[in-house]
């Protein structure tokens, strides 16, 4: 007997046609395949796991190019920056699946070659978008320091500049961020830790967000599905770091650790008052526009 797959067990066992029948199912009506970006990066490996099965059109890219790609309409869904979420033309939440933490997320890194106080330049990943929001909102409202803002293009290293302080994150903060934690840099932030311990609240960086052109009844297609393809992931953890662990430098311990301790997946109540939260913060400093619907904006799909 022939095994099915994921996607096919998930549907049968909720009675919902696969993406490849709806037509079939809504007689004439064509269904378009939803545009979906994705991110690579270690993290995103269990938010991912199996989603290509479900008929997706998927595309990966970095977090801050999906955002643009989202803005502009050629992709439906994507993993985007939590920051982008306030920054788009009427966003919404699609999903309960992110990218969040509770306390130290290893992969967020902020390194200081003075005092955060005395920090003038601060570097960020290419990558970054919301966590470069984060560490812009830890500096001033902590320490009342708003620093000159430049790029770390990805190609570069955490030696190739001089900045007071440079945020690396992802895989790059991994690989190269236990390597240089000493040497010139005199103190090491984990963003997520420092956010969950000055507002004790979990962090989100990441969330699945559709336009607003996207209509409510290809939401609730795709929502349940990007939840299973979380659900799969996490049920697959020790799979997972298998595989990518070598890649990154770790040991597949160390890799099962980050995946199962360091990161959460689950968009619950409080990371919905956390992210809140965090753009009322980025609205302070003029790093977000004013006047967004939160609720609406992280309104469950029904």
């Amino acid at each position: 007997m022939q095994q099915r797959s994921f996607s096919e067990r998930f549907f049968s066992q909720r009675n919902l046609p696969l993406l490849a029948d709806c037509a079939s199912a809504a007689g004439t009506r064509f269904v378009r395949t939803p545009q979906i970006g994705a991110v690579q990066y270690l993290n995103t490996k269990p938010l991912v796991h199996g989603l290509s099965g479900f008929g997706f059109d998927v595309s990966y890219d970095l977090p801050s190019r999906l955002a643009d790609q989202l803005a502009d309409g050629r992709l439906d869904v994507a993993l985007i920056p939590s920051i982008e979420l306030f920054r788009g033309n009427d966003y919404r939440v699609v999903s309960d699946a992110c990218i969040g933490c509770c306390g130290p997320v290893m992969s967020v890194k902020l390194f200081f070659r003075t005092s955060p106080a005395r920090v003038v330049r601060l570097a960020v990943d290419e990558g970054s978008r919301t966590s470069a929001t984060l560490a812009r909102i830890l500096l001033a409202e902590r320490f009342g320091v708003l620093p000159r803002v430049e790029v770390l293009p990805i190609g570069d290293r955490i030696t190739d500049t001089d900045a007071d302080a440079v945020l690396l994150i992802g895989d790059r903060a991994i690989s190269q961020g236990d390597a240089f934690a000493g040497g010139s840099f005199q103190l090491v932030w984990d963003l997520g830790d420092e956010w969950c311990r000055w507002k004790g609240l979990p962090f989100v960086f990441a969330v699945w967000a559709a336009r607003g052109s996207v209509t409510s009844e290809e939401l609730k297609r795709i929502s349940p599905l990007l939840a299973a393809a979380r659900d799969s992931g996490k049920a697959n953890l020790a799979a997972i770091a298998s595989a990518e662990a070598a890649s990154h430098g770790l040991t597949v311990p160390q890799c099962l650790s980050y995946l199962r301790d360091n990161l959460q997946y689950h968009l619950g109540p409080q990371e919905r008052k956390s992210l809140s939260l965090f753009y009322a913060h980025a609205v302070t400093l003029s790093l977000a526009p004013t006047g967004l619907d939160m609720a609406k904006s992280l309104a469950t799909v029904p």
